[in-house]
C-alpha cells in the first residue's frame, strides 16, 4: 500500500491500490480542499514532489497542461503507483465530520418524483452515517468511473436515497433507471462541505434545480428533525421548467413541509400550461422575492453548473456574506 507524505504539514497516510491521494487523505481525518470529487473544480491541486502517479480520469476539465508542466496533480484524480512525497494545504473547514469509507449497496425501491426523477433507495453496508447536503459516489457495472449524486434522506433512516434526474444518455443514470430492487453498486461517502449547520441561527433559504433538489430535501428534513424551524423560517425555491417537471412542498416531508415557505418556479411554462406561479431563472425569482433579506440567511443550493454561477453572481451583488453561501461543485 503506497505511503503519502505531505511535505507542508509531515502529516502521513496510506493510500490503499486504485484510491485517490484525496480520497486516502479523507479517509485518514486529514482537511484536504475539495468540493467535486470528478476533476472538474481544481480545489484539491496539490504538488508532486517525489514518485509518480497517473490521473484516473485524463481529460479532467481542472487539469491543464501547464499543471503538468508545473508537476501538479488533481487529487481526487492521482493514484500512486508507489510512495510519494506531496505538497497541499489544509483548511479546518474540509475536515471529514464522517470518514468516508468504500461500501457495497443493494437498491431496494425507486419512487418516481417528477417525469423525470426518481428516488433511489439503497441498504448499505457499514454506518450509514452523513451530514445532510452531503454526496456519494456511485459506481455501477459496466460504466468507467462513479458518480456523484446527494443523500435525499436522514442518517437516521438506516438507509442512503438519492433523487436522482435521469440524463438522456446517461450511462450511469440510464442503468439506474433500468435497474430494479436486488441491483447492485459499490458506494464511497460520504462527501462534500455543503451540509446543514446546525449551529447557525440565522434563517434558512434552500434553492434547487432538477436533481439539485435531493441534497436540500435531506436538509429541510434534517433541520425539521433537529427543531431548528422553531425558532428559524425556512425558505425552499425549486426551479423546472415546465410543469411536469414540478415537484411540491410534500417531497420535503411533513414535518419540513408544515414549516416551509415552498416556491416553485417554472422557466418556460407551456403557452397552454395555465401556471400563475412565479416565472423565470430562479435566481432571479429568489432576488425578487427576498431582496436584501438574503444577507440574513444562510443560503444552500444545488442544481446545473450555469444556475449555479447565477446564483453565485446574484448573492455576491446583495451582499450575502460568502461564508453563508453553502454550495458542492460536481457538475
Amino acid at each position: 500500500m503506497p505511503n503519502i507524505t505531505n511535505q507542508r504539514d509531515g502529516a502521513i497516510f496510506d493510500c490503499a491500490e486504485g484510491d485517490t491521494i484525496l480520497r486516502a487523505a479523507l479517509r485518514a481525518g486529514i482537511a484536504m480542499p475539495y468540493s467535486c470529487n470528478t476533476g472538474s473544480c481544481g480545489n484539491c491541486r496539490l504538488e508532486l514532489i517525489e514518485g509518480e502517479v497517473r490521473h484516473l480520469r485524463e481529460d479532467s476539465p481542472a487539469w491543464s497542461e501547464r499543471d503538468l508542466k508545473r508537476n501538479r496533480w488533481l487529487g481526487c484524480q492521482a493514484t500512486p503507483l508507489g510512495d510519494c512525497q506531496v505538497k497541499f494545504r489544509t483548511m479546518p473547514q474540509y475536515e471529514p465530520p464522517v470518514r468516508p469509507a468504500l461500501r457495497d449497496a443493494e437498491l431496494t425501491s425507486v419512487t418516481a418524483i417528477t417525469r423525470d426523477i426518481s428516488e433511489f433507495t439503497f441498504r448499505i453496508d457499514g454506518p450509514p452515517d452523513f451530514r445532510p447536503g452531503q454526496y456519494a459516489l456511485i459506481s455501477v457495472p459496466g460504466v468507467d468511473g462513479p458518480r456523484a449524486y446527494s443523500m435525499s434522506n436522514l442518517a437516521a433512516d438506516g438507509e442512503w436515497r438519492f433523487m436522482v434526474k435521469k440524463v438522456p444518455e446517461g450511462a450511469a443514470t440510464g442503468w439506474l433507471f433500468d435497474a430494479g430492487p436486488g441491483a447492485q453498486v459499490t458506494m464511497d461517502g460520504p462527501y462534500g462541505t455543503a451540509f446543514l449547520k446546525q449551529d447557525s441561527p440565522r434563517d434558512i433559504v434552500l434553492l434547487a434545480g432538477g436533481s439539485g433538489l435531493s441534497p436540500m430535501v435531506s436538509i429541510a428534513k434534517s433541520a425539521a428533525a433537529a427543531g431548528m424551524l422553531a425558532n428559524r423560517k425556512l425558505h425552499v425555491f425549486y426551479g423546472a421548467r415546465d410543469i411536469p417537471d414540478l415537484c411540491d412542498a410534500p417531497t420535503l416531508g411533513p414535518d419540513a413541509a408544515a414549516h416551509a415557505r415552498f416556491v416553485p418556479a417554472l422557466s418556460d411554462p407551456g403557452a397552454d400550461s395555465g401556471w400563475d406561479g412565479a416565472t423565470g431563472f430562479l435566481h432571479d425569482v429568489v432576488a425578487a422575492d427576498m431582496g436584501e433579506a438574503l444577507k440574513d440567511c444562510e443560503i444552500y443550493f444545488a442544481g446545473p453548473a450555469v444556475m449555479s454561477e447565477a446564483v453565485q453572481k446574484m448573492a455576491y451583488e446583495i451582499g450575502v456574506p460568502s461564508d453563508q453561501l453553502h454550495f458542492d461543485e460536481f457538475y
